[in-house]
């Protein structure tokens, strides 16, 4: 049957025109623009169209987009409710089963015209967004914020989340990171979306399958972890030495090595220049120390490079994001590569499926009657 690659390891399993990987080299770009440029020039929106258009928006483009993303903010009155039920309940619980819930919502769900499925992309972007920042007001007994139409995304998503309009620096410190969250090829949710796409289902269980696993540990779960290691670890001196006796006793420490890339992640690049920008404007910097003290310590031992789970953990609490809300803020950005992926999918089909190296007997196993086994 050809060569077994555990984990899928290396296996092109698809044409694509969204994302390019070099992990020897470091590199990332979204259609042929690199994650750099796009980190210091893009604004978040603009991404969103690169992605699914495949070119850069015009002036009236890009204002189209913003327009139709504000104008489909609002949650259907059952998701608000259902919301408003669960507040207990782990968020990204919460965010896979609400989103499902959109698509018995909406009236276009089973459309699969393209036009249709676009129209669905722009909901899922937005409504991801309101879903997470609705459950946080709810189930801390505050109201529901109404987006400011005159914000951007990322400030409507901090504005919603918080109450309070941030700052600029705030505002493109968050903008950049979604921005480098927004795609990664086909990584383990990006290709749940795809090839429950690629049997025809609809957005909305795509999207639904792409946030089931992004919410694993091993996958958008990492920078949970991360914080907690980070707010545990005391000192410097001290972090120092719990992260050579975490490593001596062969135990992986979150944020650190990636399956792709055999350098540094170039998202991580960013991430941690954020990551001492807000710490000092926050009061938060003794993270970004031990951040680096970590980073310096693991790189000493083991030569692995931080990842983008590693700094994008201090960058969100500096933010004042609630710690069970860095992985559902990860799927508010990755929901622009997830539908750009799906849009894709959609246009030139064929369904996924890969065979498996079977272990067992392969037949001809003999018939015992019940009373006698």
């Amino acid at each position: 049957m050809g060569t077994i690659a555990t984990g899928l390891e290396g296996v092109i399993a698809g044409e694509s025109e969204i994302c390019y990987i070099d992990g020897q080299r470091g590199i990332l770009s979204y259609r042929g623009y690199n994650i750099h440029t796009l980190a210091d020039n893009a604004t978040f929106e603009e991404v969103i169209f690169l992605l699914w258009d495949g070119r850069l928006p015009k002036p009236g483009e890009l204002d189209r987009l913003k327009e139709s993303l504000v104008a489909e903010r609002r949650l259907p009155a059952g998701v608000t409710d259902f919301l408003a039920t669960v507040t207990r309940a782990n968020p990204m619980d919460v965010l896979r089963t609400a989103v499902s819930m959109l698509g018995v919502h909406d009236g276009e769900a089973q459309d699969m015209a393209a036009e249709a499925n676009h129209r669905k992309a722009v909901r899922l972007m937005s409504q991801t967004a309101e879903i997470v920042t609705t459950f946080d007001r709810l189930r801390n007994g505050k109201p529901a914020v109404e987006g400011d139409p005159k914000l951007g995304f990322a400030a409507n998503f901090l504005y919603t989340l918080s109450g309070k309009r941030p700052d600029d620096v705030m505002e493109r410190a968050f903008d950049v990171a979604m921005i480098l969250h927004a795609d990664h090829e086909l990584n383990a949710s990006t290709f749940a979306a795809r090839v429950i796409a690629a049997t025809l289902s609809d957005i909305y269980s795509s999207i639904t399958g792409g946030i089931g696993a992004l919410k694993g540990p091993l996958h958008g779960g990492a920078n949970q972890d991360v914080i907690k290691w980070l707010l545990d670890l005391g000192d410097e001196d001290a972090a120092v030495e719990r992260v050579r006796n975490t490593l001596a006793r062969k135990v992986k420490i979150p944020g650190f090595g990636h399956r792709v890339y055999h350098t540094e992640d170039p998202r991580a690049t960013h991430l941690r220049v954020l990551s001492e920008e807000l710490g000092k404007r926050t009061g938060h910097e003794s993270l970004y120390r031990l951040s680096k003290r970590m980073e310096e310590t693991v790189k000493s031992i083991k030569g692995l490079d931080a990842n983008v789970d590693f700094y994008s953990a201090s960058t969100y609490y500096s933010l004042g994001i609630p710690i069970d809300l860095f992985t559902p803020i990860f799927a508010v950005s990755r929901m622009a590569g997830w539908t750009a992926h799906v849009l894709e999918q959609y246009r030139n089909n064929r369904l996924i499926r890969p065979r498996a190296e079977y272990k067992g007997n392969p037949d001809g196993q003999t018939w015992i009657p019940i009373g006698e086994r």
